[in-house]
């Protein structure tokens, strides 16, 4: 009787050259593909620079990557008074914003103070409001624009040179919470110069200025 042995087909070319061959292309091509799709080494140094630098650590910044986002270099030569003439500048329109975006969805859903009953909602309150009712909204604005003061020497927007208290309150109890508020009162702005003007233009494309529903439940916590 003759002994027939037998092996895996695989087991004939474990060894073989021309299978580590194979082996190493495989790897090496592995390894120069990975590399072709690796990020670059760059600095956080270099990539702030080329788009502001010079207010990185300030609050409001885009991410720790981009720093002070400023692609069109309104403040890229580090000019101090610029950067907080700008801040100070943004900061207004992100409050008057807010009250804007809480303004719409309000008189929206239906709230009207006494005697404009008759006001139309949304966009139509601007093109149809008489001389006469925009009397009000203009002293309003005049009174606000003469009783907040800057603070001379602090951060734009600090109006705690004001007459009457306005400021953190009891919500800042050290550097660091007020730190969080600001940045916390400067996005929300950016938030809301968005909203009102994204609640304005679908207003005009369908009459859903709020897209995802027709209108907010107004909150009375005094009653109606």
């Amino acid at each position: 009787h003759t002994n027939i042995t037998y092996k895996h087909p695989a087991s004939l070319h474990q060894n073989s050259p021309l299978t580590t061959t194979m082996k190493t292309a495989i790897l090496a091509t592995l390894l120069t593909t990975a590399a072709a799709f690796a990020p670059t080494p760059t600095t956080k140094a270099s990539t702030t620079t080329a788009l502001s630098g010079a207010f990185d650590n300030e609050i409001g910044a885009a991410s720790p990557e981009l720093g002070c986002w400023d692609p069109l270099g309104y403040v890229s030569n580090g000019d101090q008074a610029r950067f907080d003439r700008l801040r100070y500048v943004e900061l207004k329109h992100g409050r008057i914003a807010q009250l804007a975006a809480w303004g719409y969805a309000t008189t929206w859903s239906g709230a009207r103070f006494p005697g404009c009953e008759d006001f139309p909602a949304g966009h139509d309150a601007v093109l149809k409001i008489a001389p006469v009712n925009l009397i009000p909204v203009l002293v309003v604005a005049g009174a606000l624009e003469l009783t907040f003061k800057q603070k001379d020497g602090s951060f734009p927007g600090d109006f705690s040179a004001t007459a009457f208290p306005v400021g953190f309150g009891p919500f800042a109890r050290n550097e660091a919470d007020m730190i969080d508020l600001r940045t916390k009162e400067l996005n929300n702005g950016r938030a809301a110069m968005m909203g009102i003007l994204g609640m304005m233009v679908h207003e005009q494309i369908d009459g859903k200025p709020f897209i995802f529903f027709d209108k907010f439940d107004i909150y009375t916590p005094f009653g109606n």
